[in-house]
């Protein structure tokens, strides 16, 4: 029995050793895919899954320079290419983390620290975004499909860290329903922040408006929101086949800068409503701190014309403060439906919890 139940433990040790390990590589694969995109790397290797039908830019170097040769300017060059194929080799080494991971979850799936269908559901994602990555090449940059794989990867961060949280059994936090509404909204608001800010970069709108708060000296500057917001269509141009204006530019980088204005309030509120609680005081302070990371990077992108560190940085930060949310939402619980007269005790009773 006693053996029975320490192969148990290490399997449950090693469970954890795996999610860990893919959520720290799948953050890494989220900033260097940032790094690979803003340092216009993404057509480095012009075909898919390798780079001339080699293994490594080393095998196809001839290629490469004779197509850096024939287009000094264009988008390959050997560097170029390393950058993408390293994110290749990550993207794929993780594919098989999250599939030993799913395997690991299924064999323990009766154990409730385990997530078996949430694994599963990573291995589907994790295989979508092996397509979005071909199409991203194949397709030539094409917009939705570049912010698809950007979404397609935090999503993935996201549901490591949920998976994270369950295999440690965080304990949750009982809160008011009211509270507890409050997280599940912001969360998704920040979720449409980071679709509007993955817009904004692989349109390469973040330098449409290069002043701060205003927007080309405006608070409503000139802005063609019907081109700026069609899916369909090719990078830098409308779906008409004309060049993408200053003015469609201008309303993508906008959008996110007002949007980034409300949700930043949001959170803010709701940052302040977890710090008045103690049980929830720590969740607050995390929130605080990383949305005013957020928002200083986002304004020094702006103020310093989106410097390549800081560009990375601001990407990470939305990482950050997508997995604050999470496990925010992770450990919120509402407190059960209560009769008038016991509601105010239990809700003084509220106050007395603590993370421990």
């Amino acid at each position: 029995m006693h053996a029975a139940n320490a192969a148990e433990e290490a399997r449950m040790t090693l469970y954890r050793r795996l999610v860990l390990a893919a959520l720290a590589l799948t953050t890494l694969v989220v900033v260097f895919g940032a790094y690979v995109r803003l340092s216009d790397a993404g057509l480095g290797c012009p075909d898919w899954p390798g780079c001339y039908g080699r293994l490594t830019p080393h095998h196809a170097a001839t290629d490469i320079l004779e197509t850096h040769a024939a287009d000094p300017h264009g988008p390959v060059s050997l560097p170029k290419a390393w950058k993408e194929m390293i994110h290749r080799y990550l993207a794929a080494s993780l594919g098989l983390l999250i599939i030993a991971v799913a395997v690991l979850a299924w064999r323990k799936r009766d154990d409730p620290a385990s997530s078996p269908r949430v694994a599963a559901a990573l291995v589907g994602l994790v295989i979508f975004q092996g397509l979005l990555g071909k199409w991203t090449v194949t397709l030539l940059l094409k917009p939705a499909i570049v912010t698809a794989h950007l979404l397609g990867g935090l999503a993935t961060l996201g549901l490591l860290a949920w998976l994270a949280l369950k295999a440690w059994r965080m304990p949750p936090v009982t809160v008011s329903r009211s509270l507890l509404g409050a997280t599940r909204v912001a969360l998704v608001l920040l979720v449409v922040q980071i679709m509007l800010g993955g817009w904004t970069s692989t349109n390469y709108a973040a330098l449409a408006c290069s002043d701060f708060p205003a927007c080309q000296g405006s608070f409503w500057p000139p802005a063609d929101y019907a081109d700026a917001f069609h899916v369909v269509r090719e990078l830098g141009m409308t779906a008409d086949g004309e060049i993408l204006s200053l003015a469609a530019l201008t309303a993508i980088h906008w959008s996110h800068r007002i949007g980034a204005a409300l949700v930043a309030l949001a959170l803010s509120l709701l940052a302040g409503a977890l710090f008045r609680r103690r049980a929830t005081r720590g969740a607050g302070l995390a929130l605080f701190a990383a949305l005013a990371l957020q928002t200083a990077l986002g304004v020094a992108n702006v103020l310093f014309s989106l410097p390549l560190p800081l560009a990375v940085a601001h990407n990470a930060g939305a990482a950050l403060l997508l997995g604050v949310m999470v496990t925010i939402n992770y450990r919120m619980r509402a407190m059960p439906r209560l009769a008038a007269v016991g509601r105010s005790e239990h809700e003084r009773a509220e106050h007395e919890n603590s993370y421990a």
